[in-house]
């Protein structure tokens, strides 16, 4: 069965906290794992949240400050110690190659699996499977970062209603969904356009182009709301959002289902980044994102 999900391993900016650990983030999607920004301290909240090395397909790196990469060390490490049997593949901004290779080679160990090395530089798509496209979008930052978009296919949706009005039933169905055509109905007849899903994962930014690129239309969003209104002066100096600003980027996009995550530790209520992102009207679903928490994808549309 396929799961879609986010796993939240952590969810602090800057620091670690005696409730929130440094950032990391995995999307289960069907068969595969894509770990987003394993800070310090991912290898051990993954094996809290149930997830094995067996479970990375890929690892996307945003930017290299080290509450979004210092965990990198453990995680590549923990790969090669359980041999994972399949591809790892690593993004990351190509501006930070060497810090990637100092965490890659941090300390001693047997390299058993290859890590595949894919770095960013530029907007565009990083790969292309049956089942997403990944996207990378610049992002506005004191170091290089990039954003990721993940972008299902777009499918058919067969219509009973259509399918017994032209006496289609049984066996018939599958063959018309293969050959496009059956006697004299056309698949065109029956079916309409089933959306594909779409997943953004945005952190250390300003508001910018690329910020309204990755979140467009998407049913999951994980956005960093770092400050809260009241700062956001101190957000824009150092290159972030705030509560308010996250929300009205997915309000103006139509994001489904928002996360907003990455807090400063100066705020001690987290039930008031809610407030702020309602209160700019953002009506969808609206998550404050916790430590080993589980967001499903939303269903179809």
């Amino acid at each position: 069965m396929s799961v879609r999900e986010l796993v939240v391993l952590g969810t602090a900016s800057q620091v670690p906290t005696r409730h929130r650990n440094h950032n990391g983030y995995l999307l289960r999607w069907d068969g595969e794992g894509i770990l987003f920004d394993p800070g310090e301290g991912t290898q051990r909240q993954m094996l809290r949240a149930g997830v094995a090395a067996h479970d990375l397909n890929r690892i996307c790196v945003t930017h290299f400050h080290g509450d979004h990469s210092l965990g990198l060390a453990g995680v590549v490490q923990r790969i090669n110690l359980d041999k994972v049997p399949h591809p790892v593949t690593a993004h990351f901004p190509r501006s930070g190659q060497r810090f990637f290779d100092r965490l890659r080679y941090a300390t001693a160990y047997r390299e058993t699996v290859g890590v595949t090395e894919a770095p960013v530089d530029a907007d565009g798509d990083l790969a292309v499977t049956a089942g997403y496209t990944l996207q990378a979008r610049k992002l506005s930052h004191p170091v290089e970062s990039y954003g990721y978009r993940l972008v299902e296919p777009d499918g058919l949706r067969m219509l009973p209603d259509r399918l017994a009005a032209l006496g289609v039933r049984g066996p018939d169905v599958g063959r018309l969904q293969r050959e496009g055509v059956l006697d004299d109905v056309t698949l065109d007849q029956v079916s309409e356009v089933r959306r594909g899903q779409r997943f953004a994962f945005v952190m250390d930014t300003r508001l910018c182009e690329g910020v309204h690129a990755l979140a467009e239309d998407c049913d999951l969003l994980v956005i960093e709301s770092t400050f809260l209104d009241e700062d956001a002066g101190l957000a824009a100096e150092h290159g972030h959002l705030t509560a308010g600003q996250a929300a009205a980027v997915a309000r103006d996009a139509g994001v489904r289902h928002l996360v907003l995550t990455h807090f400063s530790q100066r705020y001690p209520d987290p039930e008031e980044f809610e407030r702020q992102a309602r209160d700019v009207g953002y009506a969808g679903e609206l998550t404050v994102a916790y430590d080993l928490l589980r967001v499903p994808v939303p269903k179809r549309r």
